[in-house]
C-alpha cells in the first residue's frame, strides 16, 4: 500500500459504504436544498470527489449535488437561484441573505454528445437516471452516488473494488472516455500521484491512443492538473506513468529518459516530509536538466500558462549559474554569485532544488548570513549620499550604490553607514564617469 493511501478502513461492501457516508455531518443548507428537491418528486444526490474522500476516511471538498430535476424545474423550486451553468445543467440555489446567506450548486443528471474539442461536449442532453449520469464520469472512483435521504449508496461500475486495489480505472471503454475529453487523461495521471494508486492495464493503455486529444486541451487545464499532482506526497506515483503513456512531451517537452527519471527520483525527495511541499519547486526541477536551454525552459513553462509569479520563479530557479551553490567554498565567490542572480529571494528554494548537502548548506548560510546581496541591504540610500554631499540627484546614485555592493561583497564588514560614506567618496568619480557614458 502507498505511504499516500489512509489507515482508515476503506469500505468493502455497498452496506459498509452506507453506514461510513451516514456518519458524515452534511451542511443544514445542503439537507435544505436535497430534501425540497427530494419532495416535490426529483431523485437527488450527492456525487462526486467529496463522495471518494469519505470512503478514504481523506479530508473531503465541497460537496456536489446531483438532480434528476431540469435546471427550469429547480430554478421553480426556490426563490432565488442563479444559472451558474445553466447550458450544463448547473444552477446555484441561494439561501438565507446577508451573513446568513449559503450557496448550494446542483447539476441536472446528463448525457453528453460528441466532444469536439479534445474537452467540451458539442451538446448536452438532461437525464431523468441517475445510472446514464454516472457513465459519462471519468474513473470508476469517481462515479459513486449518495442519497442522504433514501440512504440508498450506488456504486455501478465496481468503484469500491477498484477503491480497495488502489487503482485508477475508466468508466465503461477506456478508449471512448479518453477520446471525449483529453484532460482525462491528465486526472488519471493526478490521482495516481494524490491517491497513491496505480493505472488499470487498459486505462493506461488507452491513454497513449489519445495523445492528440490531450495536445487540444487548454494549457491552463493541464498546468492546474500537473500543480495538483506535484503537490503530492509522492509525485513520482503520477509522473512516471505519465512519461510512460507519452504524456510527458506534450506536457513538459521532451527530455531525454536518464535525466527525466533522475528528475522524478528527485522531486519525490524534494519537499519531503513537509506538510505542503512546493510545486513549483518541483516543477522546476523537472526543468533543470533542460537548464543551458534558455528558449527550451521558458517554451516549456510558457506552454503551461502559469502566473507571472510561477513564470518567473521557474525561470529563476532553472537558472544554470546556480549549479555553482551546490559545490563553491569560497565566501566571497559564493556572495558575488548571489549578487549577480538578485539576491537572497529564491536562496532556499535552489538549495532544496539541488539537494544541496548539509555541509555546504553551512556554508552558504556562514558566508551569506549577515552579509548584503541587494542594493536594498545595504546600511545607506541614496537619499542618505545626497545629505552627505557626495552626489547630487541623478544616475550617478545608481552606479555608487552598486558599487557600494560590490565592495561589501567583498568586505561585509563595511556594511554600516560611517563606512560606506567613506567608500562612496572614493568611488565616486568612477559612478559619475558611467552616469556620463550612459547620457
Amino acid at each position: 500500500m502507498s505511504d499516500e493511501r489512509e489507515a482508515t478502513p476503506i469500505p468493502e461492501t455497498a452496506a459498509a459504504a452506507c453506514r461510513l457516508l451516514e456518519a458524515q455531518s452534511l451542511p443544514s443548507s445542503l439537507m435544505t436544498v436535497a430534501r425540497t428537491l427530494h419532495d416535490a418528486g426529483h431523485e437527488v444526490v450527492l456525487v462526486g470527489g467529496a463522495v471518494r474522500d469519505c470512503l478514504l476516511g481523506r479530508a473531503r471538498g465541497d460537496w456536489d449535488l446531483a438532480t434528476s430535476a431540469t435546471p427550469d424545474e429547480v430554478t421553480r423550486l426556490f426563490r432565488k437561484t442563479i444559472p451558474t451553468g445553466v447550458e450544463h445543467g448547473t444552477v446555484t440555489v441561494v439561501l438565507g441573505k446577508g451573513a446568513r446567506r449559503v450557496v448550494t450548486e446542483v447539476t441536472t443528471f446528463r448525457g453528453e454528445g460528441d466532444y469536439v474539442d479534445g474537452r467540451r461536449p458539442s451538446e448536452v442532453e438532461f437525464l431523468r437516471e441517475l445510472e446514464a449520469d454516472l457513465a459519462r464520469r471519468d474513473f470508476t472512483v469517481n462515479a459513486f452516488a449518495w442519497n442522504p435521504l433514501t440512504r440508498v449508496f450506488t456504486d455501478c461500475f465496481d468503484g469500491l473494488r477498484d477503491l480497495n486495489r488502489g487503482v485508477i480505472r475508466a468508466v465503461g471503454d477506456p478508449v471512448a472516455r479518453f477520446g471525449e475529453d483529453g484532460l482525462r487523461a491528465m486526472r488519471a495521471v493526478r490521482f495516481c500521484a494524490t491517491l497513491g494508486y496505480r493505472l488499470d492495464a487498459a486505462t493506461h493503455d488507452a491513454i497513449g491512443g489519445a495523445l492528440e486529444i490531450l495536445a487540444k486541451v487548454s494549457r491552463e487545464r493541464v498546468r492546474v492538473e500537473l500543480i495538483k499532482l506535484l503537490g503530492a506526497r509522492r509525485p513520482s506515483l503520477g509522473l512516471l506513468p505519465m512519461a510512460e503513456t507519452g504524456m510527458w512531451p506534450i506536457v513538459l517537452g521532451a527530455l531525454e529518459e536518464d535525466a527525466r527519471r533522475e528528475a522524478i527520483a528527485a522531486v519525490d525527495r524534494i519537499g519531503l516530509g513537509a506538510d505542503k511541499p512546493d510545486a513549483v519547486v518541483r516543477l522546476a526541477r523537472l526543468l533543470w536538466p533542460r537548464r543551458e536551454d534558455r528558449a527550451g525552459v521558458e517554451a516549456a513553462i510558457d506552454g503551461l500558462k502559469p502566473s507571472r509569479e510561477e513564470r518567473r520563479r521557474v525561470l529563476a530557479l532553472t537558472d544554470p549559474r546556480r549549479a555553482a551553490l551546490a559545490s563553491e567554498e569560497d565566501a566571497a565567490a559564493l556572495r558575488r554569485l548571489l549578487v549577480e542572480l538578485g539576491g537572497r529571494e529564491h536562496l532556499a528554494d535552489t538549495l532544496d532544488l539541488l539537494e544541496v548537502d548539509p555541509a555546504q548548506r553551512a556554508r552558504v548560510d556562514a558566508a551569506t548570513a549577515e552579509a548584503a546581496l541587494t542594493v536594498g541591504e545595504l546600511a545607506i540610500k541614496g537619499g542618505d549620499l545626497v545629505a552627505a554631499g557626495i552626489v547630487k540627484p541623478g544616475k550617478a546614485i545608481g552606479f555608487l550604490l552598486r558599487a557600494l555592493l560590490l565592495h561589501v561583497v567583498e568586505t561585509p564588514a563595511d556594511n554600516t553607514r560611517a563606512r560606506l560614506l567613506e567608500v562612496a567618496r572614493a568611488r565616486l568619480e568612477l559612478a559619475l564617469q558611467l552616469a556620463r557614458a550612459q547620457s
